[in-house]
């Protein structure tokens, strides 16, 4: 079985607006369902698990119906942090996942996530143990300690842009998760942060730049021109 579990539990407080970023209306419906649609549609996903902002889980639970999201099992609350937020869809989960199932965790603010990188992130996963949605770094990478300055350069071939989805095998994830709050680990930024802390070897998949990350107005621009783009090219 293949889950996908959304984290969706960010109060936007970079885009200073009243509301969630993933509950922006774009063209009539918020980013969080057009995510949640990606996953929807894609064949080997059994099923979805949001981890959402709390106060915000009836709201979420009347878009979904409205929007025809059967694969939707559970929403959860969210904790203080994306780790948390993690931890608590995977704790719904026992019961429901065997160890060797996969779960997918993504961002429910990355609207534009493929079936390409989904699948790919799926087939990663089963055969290394996980599957982690990456790409080269193009640019110049200089490390820096104020924002400020910097002194020294980085090899781009030293690294990779992490973004989702990724993949796990839910027993290892689960554990890790559970391992991380035992050793003090409470803030990681994502799971393969918390991973790569515990000394985990993590594994690639497909990644691609129209993956975008909403996380300000100038990223709700750009996923509005990117849609349009796209339902161009569907009409061709």
């Amino acid at each position: 079985m293949n889950v996908a579990l959304l984290l969706a539990g960010g109060n936007g407080t970079r885009t200073e607006q009243d509301i969630p970023k993933q509950f922006f209306n774009v063209y009539e419906k918020p980013i969080i369902i057009y995510t949640l649609k990606a996953f929807q549609r894609h064949p080997n996903i059994d099923g979805i698990v949001v981890s959402c902002l709390d106060g915000w889980q009836e709201i979420l639970r009347v878009y979904a119906n409205d929007a025809g999201i059967t694969k939707l099992q559970k929403i959860v609350a969210g904790g203080e942090n994306g780790q948390a937020s993690a931890r608590n869809a995977l704790r719904e989960l026992r019961g429901i996942c065997a160890e060797d199932d996969i779960v997918i965790l993504h961002d429910a603010i990355r609207p534009m996530v493929s079936a390409d990188i989904i699948s790919d992130c799926i087939v990663k996963c089963r055969k290394y143990g996980s599957g982690l949605a990456a790409m080269r770094c193009q640019e110049t990478i200089v490390k820096t300690e104020d924002g400020r300055k910097g002194d020294t350069s980085i090899s781009r071939n030293d690294i990779m842009r992490v973004q989702t989805p990724q993949a796990y095998l839910y027993g290892k994830v689960m554990r890790a998760h559970e391992k991380a709050l035992e050793q003090g680990i409470t803030n990681a930024v994502y799971t393969n942060t918390l991973m790569l802390d515990l000394g985990e070897t993590l594994y690639f998949s497909k990644g691609s730049e129209k993956n975008l990350k909403i996380t300000t107005m100038e990223d709700v621009e750009i996923f509005k021109a990117m849609y349009r783009m796209e339902k161009e090219d569907w009409v061709k």
